[in-house]
């Protein structure tokens, strides 16, 4: 068989890019190593039946804001996507008692804030943000080449003028510490967004980390937060259906083995049985640097490109903690019952602490978790009455060699996973005490469990590589490959390892088959 476009692995960037190249006019084939489709976005009933757990992500707001969906809205609606908007999106707990948290509402959210300092710079930052957010984007939405970023530079200061470039310039390069603390007064507002760092491997104190904490909260301030109805698995679907009715295909539990490549070229797949399926313009590969290099067998024929996969670096891994109750968590503080997200997080020196303890290879004394309440949001993912609670313990060691609390004694995640996920739920309950009585059953997923399940999290990193200023912008995942090229004529790198990195925005994808579409 033969086909235009050969996309290896069916997670949400070859998805949008097997869509928008089938819309296009290319035949397009999708191979998936998985039972099902979908990558780090689906929808599993993990537990109990009747309830649906979101296995990876969960926040579906870059995809809702994405040039992909602006694109074809009605189509993906057509097709069944529904999104299910969050009044509450996320708040922070604190060990001493109450929370600060951001709502849809702004004045809702303003009220919160305990110094009126803060308040005032929070209203500032939200006029500010429209102005700011287009330039922002607009560079995250843009090939990283030089040429491109000379572009974005120049329209930058067209629309800010030298000085307002410049601080944008300096938001970019700061640590989540030195932005939140020059901007606000309240160690609990420094928390509450510096947790956001977190899911992309931002400590507080390491450069280039304060544009996401800002951009977290300033676009689930204005545009608020939406999640999958019924599950974040609506959008795999929805995709799904969209390239079958356009003659595309997508093969699951079919895994592609080797890239052949000819002359420099790559001009077909070798899959698990034998069979070669020829590509005649393309061949994308969402994969992890190091799975690219694996299926390259003989290498990309450029040194200094294959230096560059194998030392393409990972952050620390996630545990997944999936929970079935038969009522929402009883916190505290009973506020937090609304919101879409709640973070464990109580201050910057604490993640911090967590981060160090993380890439020393040891388990964290007391991880940081991201407990997301789904069933606030989107009551149909549970039976009447009933909720999921989906739990990211971070930040993890993938390879551990000791235990920061002294308690457990094991280095092999599949002897301590139980033993770790019950330290995270006592840490949990004293946050919302009695949690323990309402659970009707538990999923466990360690770093290791996640990789096996998606190699693209290698290591359980669910952003599937660092992005810090050396490995993103140009460098990712190579300097002078950054626009999803390789060495290998007709292959492209994408999905969350390459430009613009994780999230659920699928740009990788869609701008790479735009590329090779000329549309």
């Amino acid at each position: 068989m033969q086909y235009d476009a050969i996309l290896v692995g069916a997670g949400l960037n070859s998805l949008a890019a097997a869509a928008h190249l089938a819309a296009s006019g290319w035949s397009v084939c999708v191979f998936e190593r998985a039972e099902t489709p979908g990558g780090a976005v689906k929808t599993e009933e993990l537990t109990l039946p009747g309830f649906r757990h979101d296995v990876a992500a969960m926040n579906l707001s870059m995809f809702a804001g994405s040039a992909f969906h602006a694109k074809y809205a009605d189509e993906l609606k057509s097709h069944g996507l529904a999104f299910a908007p969050a009044a509450h999106p996320f708040a922070s707990a604190f060990p001493e008692g109450g929370f600060f948290g951001v709502s849809a509402d702004l004045d809702t959210t303003l009220a919160r804030f305990a110094d009126s300092r803060d308040a005032d710079t929070w209203r500032a930052m939200v006029a500010a943000f429209p102005g700011r957010a287009a330039t922002v984007g607009g560079l995250l939405g843009a090939p990283m080449t030089p040429r491109a970023l000379a572009k974005q530079g120049w329209q930058a200061w067209r629309a800010h003028g030298a000085g307002g470039t410049a601080d944008l310039v300096r938001l970019l390069a700061a640590s989540p510490r030195n932005w939140l603390t020059e901007t606000f007064h309240d160690p609990r507002v420094h928390a509450t967004l510096g947790a956001w760092g977190m899911h992309l491997d931002f400590a507080p104190d390491i450069a280039g980390g304060a544009v996401f904490p800002y951009l977290e909260a300033m676009a689930n301030q204005c545009f608020g937060m939406v999640i999958g109805a019924s599950g974040a698995g609506t959008l795999t679907d929805a995709l799904c259906a969209m390239i079958r009715a356009r003659g595309g295909e997508i093969h699951c539990s079919t895994e592609v083995t080797e890239i052949c490549v000819e002359n420099g070229r790559a001009v077909s797949v070798r899959l698990d049985d034998g069979t070669v399926t020829r590509a005649a313009k393309a061949v994308l590969a969402n994969v992890a640097p190091r799975g690219l290099a694996r299926l390259l067998k003989q290498g990309s024929g450029d040194a200094r490109y294959d230096a560059g996969l194998a030392r393409f670096r990972h952050g620390p891994g996630t545990m997944m903690i999936h929970l079935a109750l038969d009522a929402l968590p009883p916190w505290r503080e009973a506020e937090l019952k609304r919101f879409a997200y709640v973070h464990i997080a109580p201050s910057l020196d604490y993640m911090a602490s967590v981060y160090t303890q993380a890439m020393a290879g040891l388990l964290p004394r007391a991880p940081i978790l991201v407990v997301g309440q789904p069933t606030v949001v989107d009551p149909s993912r549970a039976p009447e009455g009933r909720h999921t609670l989906w739990v990211q313990v971070r930040a993890l060691p993938a390879g551990i060699r000791g235990d920061a609390a002294g308690a457990i004694a094991g280095t092999d995640w599949a002897e301590v996973r139980e033993a770790y996920a019950d330290r995270a739920m006592a840490l949990l309950e004293q946050y919302a005490p009695g949690l323990g009585a309402h659970v009707l059953a538990r999923h466990v997923e360690s770093p290791l469990d996640l990789e096996a399940r998606n190699p693209n999290l290698v290591g359980g990193d669910q952003v599937c590589g660092s992005h810090h200023l050396d490995q993103n912008f140009l460098f990712r995942p190579v300097r002078g490959h950054a626009d999803w090229s390789t060495p290998v004529r007709a292959l492209h790198l994408i999905g969350a390892a390459s430009w613009p990195g994780a999230g659920t925005g699928a740009a990788s994808g869609f701008m790479a088959a735009t590329r090779l579409a000329g549309k």
